[in-house]
């Protein structure tokens, strides 16, 4: 029998699940998540295998899930300065590069950028003819200055050439350095695809020191054998290299690894999850067991985005939650203890309360010391609660697509805190093993691929010819990446005329998915 092992990392918990090659659950462990994350990952995997007692040399696969890459970017550290290389002059000078980032974040990665001949028109013609020599000197200027380049070229998407022969005169003029090109990071829309690639750039370090960090932290715990990858934002894995590339498909993975573990844990394809966590409660949908796919631009830090996101709310409400009674009303959050509750809440002897006192003052559940919890009148208790399930219901009410009641399935830590009754929803669903959905979610994901191309249609080349050839392209990306080719499915279809490109032109996307090969 063979093992894997997979690991979500949150705010207030570090999650670790062992299943084996049936994808059953073995065992399972919640460890706080410590300032450091790393530590916190290590104990989880040293908890769990112990836990276990398996033989380490069994372990196949090990995945995690991580939200350290979002964090450097909200919290402004450890990113790498980076050269911006636009290439769009004379067309795009009216709009520099990060000029709605805020002033915190621009100056941590970088003001180091060069706006240059090339790009493209939505038609695939040139703006400028290519200039090497002027990039040549560009990239010269940036030696010894920054430790990444983002290379954004107007409508890449439509043609990347320039792109690519910019990035050989970076490699040429500044050896091995790290490159993110446009085209491969994000979508069209030159402003937000560019943001995407620049932030894409600036998280190349903690890439690397994350998937080490991971990678040592099994080495310290006999698992040596394992094929190691990372939960991406779309549900899917990706290899360490992989990550190591694109590190920014991984911000916002966390819900998504939820989303994914409720719909496995539930068995529904198709359903509204409500992921509550120690600080906060992630809101989203699974659509052909998968998550949802946003349509609006992501802010990440501030930063206007159009790559891949989850659609995911998030409220303030999670069992850190603080509650507060402030002349007669109550207060929820949007503080919280996280990761601190079993010091601070009143139920583990601590002193400040929590949403989680709340739950077990009403008899919701049996964490801590109820008797410590006697002490808050039952009516404020009940109104609190009234006032949590009100944000809860709101939440769904946005994510639904239509008046008709809905299932959800209940997952996290702090899914005590929700009642077995909500409006607008026809049942709440809290399965076996629920706390840990998203260290599940992790340890079940499947590996994908998603092939993206504008086609003209005509000249031989039908509708039908184009997205077949995007399926076969998507399914081979799948195949390479490490799946099962026996398992791989298409799992979503996008076919967008584009009314404004000259002839009969359409933006087929198809995304394809499969089992790890065992």
């Amino acid at each position: 029998m063979m093992y894997r092992i997979g690991v979500d990392v949150g705010g207030t918990n570090t999650d670790a699940v062992i299943i084996d090659e049936n994808l059953k659950l073995v065992e399972n462990v919640k460890m706080p998540t410590t300032e450091d994350i790393s530590t916190g990952i290590y104990n989880a995997i040293e908890a769990v295998l112990e836990k276990s007692g398996i033989d380490r040399k069994k372990i196949r696969y090990a995945m995690l899930g991580t939200t350290q890459c979002t964090n450097a970017i909200v919290e402004r550290k450890k990113l790498c300065k980076v050269g911006i290389l636009r290439l769009g002059s004379p067309a795009t000078h009216s709009i520099e590069p990060m000029i709605d980032w805020p002033e915190d974040l621009r100056g941590a990665v970088s003001e180091n950028y060069h706006i240059l001949k090339g790009g493209y028109e939505f038609d695939g013609r040139e703006i400028t003819s290519f200039d090497e020599q002027e990039i040549r000197e560009a990239v010269r200027s940036m030696k010894g200055k920054v430790d990444a380049i983002a290379i954004a070229c107007v409508f890449a998407p439509v043609r990347s050439e320039h792109e690519y022969m910019a990035a050989d005169i970076v490699r040429e003029e500044l050896g091995d350095v790290s490159i993110s090109l446009s085209n491969e990071v994000a979508s069209m829309g030159l402003l937000e695809r560019e943001n995407a690639t620049i932030l894409n750039s600036a998280l190349m370090k903690v890439a690397e020191t994350v998937t080490e960090g991971f990678i040592e932290a099994l080495r310290k715990q006999g698992v040596d054998s394992a094929e190691v990858y990372l939960c991406q934002n779309d549900g899917t894995l990706m290899s360490v290299e992989f990550t190591r590339k694109f590190p920014i498909l991984t911000v916002a993975c966390g819900p998504t690894n939820s989303i994914r573990g409720a719909s496995f844990l539930s068995e529904l394809k198709n359903a509204i999850v409500i992921d509550v966590g120690g600080t906060t409660t992630d809101i989203g949908v699974i659509v052909n067991s998968f998550p949802r796919e946003s349509s609006l631009a992501a802010d990440v830090g501030g930063a206007r985005t159009n790559f891949r996101m989850p659609d995911i709310i998030a409220i303030g409400l999670g069992g850190g939650t603080i509650i507060r009674e402030n002349e007669g009303a109550v207060k929820i959050g949007p503080d919280s203890v996280g990761y601190k509750l079993r010091e601070k809440a009143l139920v583990f002897g601590g002193d400040t309360l929590t949403a989680t006192d709340i739950a077990v003052r009403l008899g919701m559940s049996q964490i801590g010391d109820s008797s410590l919890v006697e002490h808050i009148d039952m009516d404020f208790a009940r109104d609190t609660m009234d006032k949590m399930m009100e944000k809860v219901e709101d939440g769904i009410d946005r994510m639904k697509l239509s008046a008709e009641p809905v299932p959800v399935v209940l997952v996290g830590g702090g899914g005590i805190l929700v009642r077995d009754s909500l409006k607008g929803v026809s049942q709440v669903i809290k399965p076996e093993n629920y706390p840990v959905a998203n260290a599940i979610g992790s340890a079940i994901a499947q590996v994908s691929g998603t092939f993206e191309k504008l086609f003209t249609i005509g000249d031989g080349l039908t509708r039908e010819d184009a997205l077949q050839q995007s399926k076969e392209e998507a399914i081979e990306m799948t195949v390479r990446a490490g799946a099962d080719e026996r398992t791989v499915e298409i799992v979503d279809v996008e076919d967008v005329p584009l009314a404004y490109h000259t002839g009969n032109a359409t933006r087929i996307k198809v995304k394809a998915a499969g089992d790890l090969r065992i």
